[in-house]
């Protein structure tokens, strides 16, 4: 495999890693509120995502990818809400684990990524593309 191929190919597993991180990400931020259904039910348990990496045996390059889709185990944080239908015989309710400058934070970085995974993959394809140029014209 040439160099453009296999940077285009780790690039694209760079794009797809980071596009669930994201998704992981915009999870979490919609359900930063979401309490339990039950008085003293758990609520939403934040969720993370640790990548690994793959060789290509192909061509020797190491590709990104998801190793494990978990669960964030601290503790969650209390209010008094005697009002809330999850508030336990205390009024006491438990809220999610999510801290939104983290998850801001995480997004904001796998955004990046996310861009510069993208940026390699046109640059590939402009090369790609001069280089077909240059052969047509001789």
């Amino acid at each position: 495999m040439d160099p453009l191929s296999a940077a285009m190919k780790i690039a694209s597993s760079g794009l797809e890693a980071q596009s669930t991180r994201l998704r992981i990400v915009s999870e979490n931020i919609a359900n930063a509120r979401s309490t339990g259904d039950t008085p003293g039910a758990d609520p939403y348990r934040r969720k993370t995502i640790t990548f690994g990496e793959a060789v290509d045996r192909a061509n020797g390059t190491k590709t990104v990818n998801i190793k494990k889709l978990g669960v964030d185990e601290s503790k969650f944080s209390t209010e008094y809400d005697p009002n809330n239908p999850a508030a336990d015989a205390k009024g006491v309710v438990k809220l999610p684990n999510v801290n939104m400058m983290v998850e801001m934070a995480d997004m904001r970085e796998a955004n990046r990524s996310y861009d510069a995974n993208l940026q390699t993959i046109k640059q590939s394809r402009d090369l790609i593309s001069s280089t077909i140029e240059l052969l047509k014209s001789q």
